[in-house]
């Protein structure tokens, strides 16, 4: 198992969410979620990145709107400028 190994598992990470849910409804038997004949130290941290990249992405976008709205609206309502 070689670093070459990592892009692999970073790709079927990121593309297991779907390929989870058609195989829940008895499709693409064909295609595994996990790739067991490439498994590997640097394929499975490809693949753990794939996979929580999505959850992680969300997770820090719902962060970052909360937070930007709540310092601009505190920031609206201390500002001695803004006339009413």
């Amino acid at each position: 198992m070689t670093l070459q190994d990592l892009p692999g598992g970073f790709w079927n990470g990121l593309t297991a969410w779907i390929v989870l849910l058609v195989h829940i409804f008895g499709g693409w038997s064909e295609f595994p979620v996990f790739d067991i004949a490439r498994s590997g130290n640097w394929y499975d941290f490809g693949f753990l990145l794939g996979a929580g990249s999505p959850v992680l992405g969300a997770a820090g976008a719902g962060t970052r709107s909360r937070t930007t709205s709540t310092v601009d609206s505190a920031a609206r309502r201390h500002d001695p400028r803004q006339t009413v």
